[in-house]
C-alpha cells in the first residue's frame, strides 16, 4: 500500500510538471496467446486495473473457429501464418466484453476485430445493441473480413463474397438499431431480407458522440478496408501499417472520404504500440499521424506483471486514475 501511494504521489509530481499534451485515448488489448482472455480470474482484475487507471477500453479479438493445417495467407506477418496456436483459448468477444461489463462501470468495450461475414446480421444486431444497452453504451464495435477461408467456409459464409457481405452487414445493423418507428425497419439487399422488422433493445442513448447506433470501425490494411472506412466507417483501425505505409494508406482515405462527401475528421483513427514501450513522445508521434486512440498490446502472461506493466505505462505518459 506505501508503494501505491509513493507511486500516485509521484505521477502527480510528474504529471503537474509536464506540459499539457494532447495525447491518444488508450485502449488495452489482453494477451490473447496466453490464454487469459478465457480465465476469469485473470481478465476481470486486469479490466479492473486498467479501468481504476484511466485506460479508455479494453479490445477483445475474434476467432470463431481455426481450422488445423490452414492454407490460407495470414496477412499480417511475413511467414504467412498467425501467431496464435490452435489451441489457443479465445473466447467469443461479446461474451467476453459483457462479462467484464458486468465488474467495471467507465471501461470502454471494444472488438478488434469480428470477423462480420462470420455472423448474421440480424442475430448480431440483438446481441450487440443487448451489450450497449446494459454497458450504458461503451461499446464500439470494429469489423473486419476475416483472412482464412476455412474459417469463413466452416462458418456457411462463401470467402469470395465476405466484402460485399461486410458491406451489407453493415447496413443491417444500422438499419435494426434505428428508430424506424411503427412500421419498423426494412431492408432489400443481395443477401439480407426483410420488412416490418422491429428489434429491441436498441442501443443506449443518448451516446457522447451524438450519434444513434453503437460505433462500427473497419479494421485492415487493404484498400477495400480504407474504402469501406470512408464509406461506412465511424472509424478506422489499420493492422501492420507504419512510417510510409501508414502515411500512403491515410491519404488514401483522405481521397476516399472526400469522394464519398464526408470529411476525413469523422472517421476516428485508431493505430497500435506495445505496453511495455509506450511512452508521451511514441504516443505523440501516433497523435501526429491522426491518431485519436492507441490500442496498447499487452504480452506479459503472469496478471501481477501485467497489472505492472498498465501501472508503470500510465506512469509514464500521466495517465490520470479515476
Amino acid at each position: 500500500m506505501a508503494r501505491r501511494k509513493d507511486l500516485e504521489q509521484e505521477r502527480r509530481s510528474v504529471t503537474a510538471e509536464r506540459k499539457p499534451v494532447a495525447l491518444p485515448k488508450l485502449g488495452v488489448l489482453p494477451p490473447v496467446r496466453a490464454g487469459a482472455c478465457a480465465d476469469p480470474d485473470w481478465i476481470l482484475p486486469f479490466a479492473v486495473h486498467a479501468e481504476t487507471l484511466g485506460y479508455e477500453s479494453v479490445v477483445a479479438v475474434e476467432h470463431p473457429l481455426v481450422i488445423g493445417g490452414y492454407t490460407s495467407r495470414y496477412p499480417y506477418a511475413p511467414s504467412g501464418r498467425m501467431p496464435l496456436p490452435n489451441d489457443c483459448p479465445v473466447p467469443d468477444p461479446l461474451d467476453l466484453l459483457a462479462y467484464i461489463a458486468s465488474g467495471t462501470s467507465r471501461l470502454g468495450l471494444s472488438t478488434g476485430v469480428v470477423v462480420l461475414p462470420a455472423h448474421h446480421p440480424v442475430v448480431l444486431a440483438k446481441r450487440l445493441a443487448t451489450i450497449d444497452a446494459l454497458s450504458k453504451g461503451r461499446l464500439r464495435l470494429c469489423v473486419g473480413v476475416g483472412w482464412m477461408r476455412e474459417e469463413l467456409e466452416a462458418c456457411g459464409s462463401d470467402f469470395e463474397t465476405r466484402g460485399r457481405r461486410t458491406d451489407e452487414s453493415i447496413d443491417v445493423l444500422r438499419a435494426l438499431w434505428s428508430d424506424c418507428g411503427e412500421d419498423g425497419a426494412s431492408f432489400d439487399g443481395e443477401f439480407f431480407r426483410f420488412a416490418n422488422a422491429h428489434s429491441f433493445p436498441k442501443p443506449h442513448f443518448p451516446k457522447p458522440h451524438g450519434k444513434d447506433g453503437i460505433p462500427i470501425h473497419i479494421g485492415g490494411h487493404s484498400r477495400p478496408s480504407i474504402r469501406r472506412a470512408a464509406l461506412r466507417g465511424d472509424g478506422w483501425q489499420p493492422l501492420g501499417l507504419a512510417g510510409d505505409e501508414l502515411r500512403s494508406a491515410l491519404k488514401s482515405l483522405a481521397e476516399e472520404t472526400e469522394k464519398a462527401g464526408r470529411d476525413v475528421g469523422d472517421v476516428e483513427i485508431t493505430l497500435g504500440d506495445l505496453l511495455v514501450d509506450t511512452n508521451a513522445e511514441r504516443l505523440a508521434k501516433l497523435a501526429s499521424f491522426g491518431a485519436s486512440r492507441v490500442v496498447l498490446s499487452c504480452l506479459n502472461p503472469d496478471l501481477d506483471a501485467a497489472r505492472d506493466e498498465l501501472s508503470s505505462a500510465a506512469d509514464r505518459v500521466g495517465l490520470l486514475p479515476l
